[in-house]
């Protein structure tokens, strides 16, 4: 088939061969495609000259010209169709520019983002002024035909066809389009079938349903004012308090729309409403959950299509940036959750995207999971290696965030995640490690912190997998931090039952600090835990009404004390009396009663004392910051330790006492001979508890207890957590 033909039935793969200008034996002859023009003028684009009337080659829309000249030049064109006339810079003379896109792009991830998309930018050619537009460049290697279509061709497939180059990207740059305007790719399989609209893959701005369009977007427009931030002295991350706030944005808190109905607050809403609470609860980092643009607001982001593109429910990208500067601006941290494990079917996204797996695993076995539905990446492929990787430093380079939570790491990490005998492959070596996706990670994490050193990543991985959160060069993955989830199963567990059967199941409350230091822990009680029929924090509380918020208060407490740093999803706060509800906002007019605000208080005071108190952070990652005192009381169900700060001076001692028994004249070994003060108690009247008589200061004995010299006795309240402080002059 001739290229002519082919244009015809949109499905030319090699536009540039025809059109534009080419050598001839008279000069240069000009062929342009415009379908549906009626008449096309050629200008002089640095004179505004006219230079030639174009004559039309067929009916379809192919018009050529011929000049005597030998010499190129750039041109533009008045074209005359049914609905008027326009002037347009025509695309197919900027070859070399269109070809640029895909130079060294394999050289470095971050070329990704930085060459491929929609690039905005001005063209100099030696003209007065640089030409403006948009360099589109898109991987689809396996496709016979790519072309543009958007509001600039009326969404047009026939219209711009893009060129294939020998590395399986369709180029080419478009004069004219700017940032703001709508766009996909017009794909044709290898047979010439005609797929899906795509969105771009490396978009940086997309549209909701029905449209489901990417956006240009050109990240130059934001003016960042964080620089203070950016430039701080990090220090060790492990050293310093980390409480993070984990936020749903769309359900965080909605307000009502001029129909009076439920609506989401946007990015500069949430910035002006959400960081005050941060700062006033004592938080010290924002983790949201996935901001990824998701076609479905039920899968919570979990579900991305737009990898590039923060979701559009909030706002632009600007808006994003924005409310991460705020952040930024008001020293709170902020995390994203980012999900590299896999991505839906939806036909404008990743899936088949060419017709054939460019971005999944091709094998069902591999590359489809059974749990979510959904298409699972090819770690092994080197396109796909590093469309993940850049997309983790485009985050932290383009939108300042501080760290990534990776999602579902587990599952990447196995071959038999959730399969059954026969349903996966194994390994070169006959196991069940996927030796590709672990390369990934550990590529990802040499990246972000190399790259970007003041940056973090966390991993969500539910398994005993060793090293996670170990340096590469050892054997590990890589990863700043990995979830303590075996802490979160063991303790919520033991919280759960009874207090009159805990003695029975000491152990788990134990339990964790066994291997609390092998790893660098997060201790998580996140919306996995209030979501899909597990009730709220508050209702997995045995007792009744006070027993129940008594056993909340004590566990945050207990959870605030021990090694480790803290993360709690929101709601928990203030101890939300129902499951989270994605379609809702948290229960704020829970705070009328004391009960709520007495446990919001509570957590508000954690926050504070646990960022003032070097003892209960500064070693929340290293052995030496921790002591038990008595872990053996499974009788009275009371457990006893001490954190320590760096410089051993201070000293913080944690009793919990997880049955309703108030306990006077509680014998505890210490350490030290002097003064001890009450820090807090989780049964303070404040809180709603029952402001049972704790001594605030009491002085040590020489009396032998818990294998220690000194000791002290303190009244211990029911179903309470007391911090005491002991500090050398």
């Amino acid at each position: 088939m001739q290229i002519v033909e082919k244009l015809e039935v949109a499905n030319c793969g090699s536009p540039f061969e025809m059109l534009g200008l080419k050598e001839s034996e008279k000069g240069r002859t000009l062929t342009v495609w415009k379908p549906g023009a009626k008449s096309i003028k050629v200008k002089d684009l640095s004179t505004g000259k006219m230079l030639a009337d174009m004559t039309p080659a067929n009916k379809t829309g192919l018009f050529v010209a011929e000049f005597a000249q030998q010499d190129d030049f750039y041109y533009s064109l008045d074209v005359e169709n049914e609905e008027g006339g326009f002037n347009q810079i025509d695309p197919y003379q900027f070859q070399e520019q269109a070809y640029h896109a895909v130079h060294f792009v394999d050289h470095q991830p971050e070329n990704v983002y930085n060459q491929l998309g929609a690039q905005v930018l001005s063209l100099d050619i030696g003209l007065e002024k640089p030409v403006p537009g948009t360099r589109f460049a898109v991987y689809a290697p396996n496709a016979s035909s790519v072309a543009l279509v958007g509001d600039f061709n009326w969404w047009n497939g026939a219209t711009h066809p893009m060129q294939k180059t020998s590395m399986g990207y369709w180029v080419l740059f478009v004069p004219g389009v700017q940032a703001g305007v709508k766009y996909k790719y017009h794909v044709k399989d290898s047979h010439g079938n005609g797929l899906p609209h795509k969105a771009d893959p490396i978009g940086f701005q997309a549209e909701q349903y029905p449209s489901h369009a990417s956006v240009v977007y050109d990240h130059q427009s934001y003016q960042w004012q964080d620089a203070k931030w950016m430039q701080r002295e990090q220090g060790s991350v492990y050293e310093k308090p980390m409480s993070v706030y984990e936020v749903h944005l769309g359900s965080w808190r909605k307000k009502t729309d001029e129909n009076g109905q439920l609506a989401y607050l946007s990015y500069k809403e949430l910035a002006a409403e959400l960081i005050p609470y941060l700062k006033d609860m004592g938080y010290t980092h924002l983790e949201v959950l996935p901001v990824h643009e998701h076609p479905f607001d039920g899968s919570w982001g979990y579900q991305p299509v737009g990898l590039f593109a923060p979701t559009s429910r909030f706002g632009d990208p600007d808006d994003f940036k924005y409310f991460v500067d705020q952040c930024h601006q008001n020293d709170i941290s902020v995390i994203i959750d980012w999900v590299p494990a896999h991505f839906p079917e939806d036909g404008h996204g990743l899936a088949r995207f060419d017709g054939t797996h460019v971005y999944e695993y091709e094998d069902p076995r591999k590359g489809w999971h059974p749990d979510w539905n959904s298409c699972i990446y090819d770690f092994g492929k080197d396109t796909v290696r590093q469309f993940l990787v850049a997309n983790a430093l485009y985050w932290v380079d383009k939108f300042h965030i501080d760290g990534l939570r990776v999602d579902a790491v587990a599952s990447m990490l196995y071959l038999d995640y959730s399969r059954n005998d026969g349903e996966w492959i194994p390994n070169v070596d006959g196991g069940n490690k996927n030796y590709e996706a672990i390369s990934l990670l550990q590529w990802m994490n040499r990246e972000v912190y190399q790259k970007h050193p003041h940056a973090i990543t966390i991993a969500e991985e539910s398994t005993s997998f060793p090293k996670v959160s170990r340096p590469i060069y050892d054997g590990g993955l890589g990863f700043g931090f990995k979830w303590n989830m075996g802490w979160m199963h063991d303790t919520l567990h033991y919280i759960a039952k009874d207090p009159a059967y805990r003695r029975y199941h000491h152990n788990e409350i134990t339990f964790s600090m066994v291997y609390a230091f092998d790893e660098n822990f997060v201790l998580p009680i996140s919306h996995d835990e209030v979501v899909h029929g597990k009730g709220s924090l508050l209702r997995k509380m045995p007792g009744d009404e006070w027993q129940q918020a008594a056993n909340m208060r004590l566990y945050a407490a207990f959870m605030y004390a021990h090694p480790g740093k803290k993360l709690n999803f929101m709601g928990n706060e203030i101890a939300q009396s129902a499951e989270w509800n994605h379609d809702s906002s948290i229960n704020w007019h829970l705070l009328e009663f004391d009960k709520h605000k007495g446990i919001q208080s509570l957590y508000r005071d954690l926050n504070h004392l646990y960022q003032q108190q070097p003892a209960l952070h500064e070693q929340d990652c290293h052995h030496e910051g921790f002591e038990w005192i008595d872990h053996h009381n499974s009788e009275q169900s009371i457990l006893s330790f001490v954190r320590k700060s760096k410089d051993g001076k201070e000293k913080v001692y944690i009793v919990s006492n997880f049955t309703p028994i108030p306990r006077e004249q509680f014998r505890l070994g210490v350490l030290d001979k002097g003064n001890y003060q009450l820090l807090l108690t989780s049964d303070d009247k404040d809180y709603w508890g029952s402001g049972f008589n704790c001594k605030d200061n009491v002085k040590s004995e020489s009396v032998a207890w818990n294998d220690r010299e000194q000791s002290i006795c303190i009244n211990i309240p029911p179903l309470a957590t007391l911090y005491i402080l002991h500090k050398e002059k």
